[in-house]
């Protein structure tokens, strides 16, 4: 949205130059057939001003662009590492209620490896001076309410897995890309492969109860 507002303004910005071209030109007197004095020079200054207009616009794109395609490392992190304590814990929480021979293995598996990625993330995070959060932070509500479910827990849990699946693909696949740190940016590529492994696995799962 904000790569869409700023191209608007230069469009504008364009326009409000083009105008300025007019209004510095107006059109000659045909009654008294005076001649235009300086056309040469306003045109000139008109064509500088279009010129640095359109660089400046086009400078304000090329910094939402960047801004929006590249995370801070250290939102990566406590984004990541919250997510992944959640994984851990709602993992556990699915492993002990669940019935489902095929749940029960995911859940296991996801403890495995989000708790494996985690303490390489938090490695990476006390070498780099990151904060690196124990909570749950916004998962929390979701692992209360799943504690709460009773019938209905596997398909909650198997939903919730799959959503966060994806919302950790796409997280994991922009650091990978744009990512700034080198260190996070290779954590990142290394950890996508087995999170898109995952999400292929809770997928099926959940197709399969249907």
């Amino acid at each position: 949205m904000r790569i869409l507002k700023i191209t608007f303004s230069l469009t504008a910005a364009l326009g409000m130059a083009i105008g300025l071209i007019a209004c510095d030109n107006p059109p000659a007197n045909n009654s008294t057939n005076r001649p235009m004095t300086n056309n040469n020079s306003t045109l000139g200054n008109a064509a500088n001003t279009v010129a640095n207009t359109v660089e400046k616009a086009a400078n304000s794109v090329s910094n939402a662009i960047s801004s929006a395609t590249t995370d801070d490392p250290g939102d990566f992190v406590r984004t990541a590492a919250q997510d992944g304590n959640a994984e851990v814990v709602m993992g556990k929480l699915a492993a002990g209620k669940t019935k489902n021979a095929q749940i029960k293995a995911f859940a296991n598996m996801m403890v495995t490896d989000h708790t494996a990625a985690g303490t390489e993330l938090k490695s990476i995070a006390t070498k780099k001076k990151f904060d690196f959060p124990s909570d749950n932070g916004s998962n929390q509500s979701t692992i209360d309410s799943l504690n709460k479910a009773t019938d209905s827990f596997d398909k909650d849990y198997v939903d919730e897995m799959v959503k966060a699946h994806e919302n950790a693909v796409s997280l994991f696949q922009k650091q990978a890309d744009n990512g700034t740190d080198a260190d996070l940016k290779a954590f990142a590529s290394k950890t996508l492969p087995k999170l898109k492994e995952h999400l292929d696995k809770i997928k099926k799962i959940q197709s399969e109860m249907k």
